[in-house]
């Protein structure tokens, strides 16, 4: 029989973690599903890996990934990736708003031959409307970079094993799995789910996190913003030659165009680009520096596996 190897990140989720285990694999056993559970606890500062390690006393089919610190849920996805044993893996949320009924859903479709699945969202759940407006203008930049439509993308989904391999052979360090599931390729299908309201907590995203994890997968995933550069670059260009023109009309008419204020004007605007493309071209420069030096994605420092109940120390990452 295959295995389903179910990703769940977690970061402060110690009051989920009994009830998401218990919930995934009662739904697995109904439908006769061999399974593992791999929660990664990345860095969390609460009791995420002492309940991970109840959960696998009472279930060893349930497996843990203890990272040193926290490194970001995208690093968390990709630990998941790498330490799972399945056939297929799928990756889901840890508050259970990814409904884990539809992975039986994904699970037939990936026995008829679809080698990546993706979890698209029939609407976007509660969510404030600055939010929506910001993620309209972040998956807007993300569909136009990819060619993909990202407007009812998550990080729901489920990846055969060569989708899998596909994933984690990929050089970079600063990964999107949102987008690069679909950039690897494979035999793709979508299936719908509805998002649902968190079990417990709050969500530990917040405005200026949610501004962060966009900018830094808009840089990673598209040239979208060097681009930007380009253009703010030729509209102050052609404000400076309607300007030109327009003193050149005044001064042939002999009216003299008035003082430094048009001059100030002109300087803060050309001034303004200047320092805004600096900007964001410093921005890919670091990434790049980042890039070189070849950090890991994540360190791991305990692991859960199998009939073992005492977690193994882990001095290595598992970066390529």
């Amino acid at each position: 029989m295959s295995l389903l190897s179910i990703i769940i990140p977690a970061y402060n989720e110690g009051a989920l973690i009994q009830n998401t285990a218990s919930v995934v694999a009662d739904i697995m056993e109904k439908h006769s599903i061999d399974y593992e559970i791999v929660f990664v606890n990345d860095g969390s500062k609460d009791a995420t890996w002492d309940e991970i390690q109840k959960a696998h006393r009472n279930n060893e089919k349930v497996c843990g990934v203890c990272f040193s610190r926290n490194f970001g849920k995208e690093g968390a996805v990709f630990a998941g990736l790498e330490y799972a044993k399945g056939d297929c893996c799928v990756v889901m949320d840890c508050d259970l708003q990814h409904p884990p009924e539809t992975i039986i859903e994904m699970y037939h479709l990936w026995e008829r031959g679809y080698e990546v699945i993706e979890g698209v969202k029939a609407d976007r759940g509660k969510e404030s409307f600055i939010h929506k407006i910001f993620v309209k203008m972040f998956y807007g930049m993300m569909s136009e970079s990819t060619g993909i439509d990202m407007s009812r993308a998550s990080d729901f989904k489920l990846l055969d094993r060569k989708a899998v391999d596909a994933f984690i052979a990929l050089p970079e360090r600063h990964v999107f799995f949102r987008a690069l599931s679909s950039w690897v390729g494979f035999k793709t299908t979508y299936v719908e789910f509805e998002v649902r309201d968190r079990e417990a907590g709050q969500s530990k995203w917040s405005t200026w996190s949610l501004i962060k994890y966009a900018f830094t997968n808009i840089v990673a995933f598209t040239t979208a913003p060097l681009q930007f550069v380009t253009v703010v670059g030729g509209a102050c260009f052609g404000c400076s030659l309607i300007l030109i023109i327009y003193s050149l009309v005044q001064f042939f008419a002999g009216r003299a165009v008035e003082g430094y204020t048009t001059t100030l004007i002109v300087l803060l605007l050309i001034g303004s680009a200047i320092m805004l493309s600096l900007g964001i071209i410093g921005y890919y420069i670091a990434k790049i520096y980042e890039e070189v030096k070849r950090r890991p994605r994540y360190i791991i420092s305990q692991i859960l596996r199998g009939k073992e109940d005492v977690y193994q120390e882990v001095n290595h990452d598992c970066s390529h």
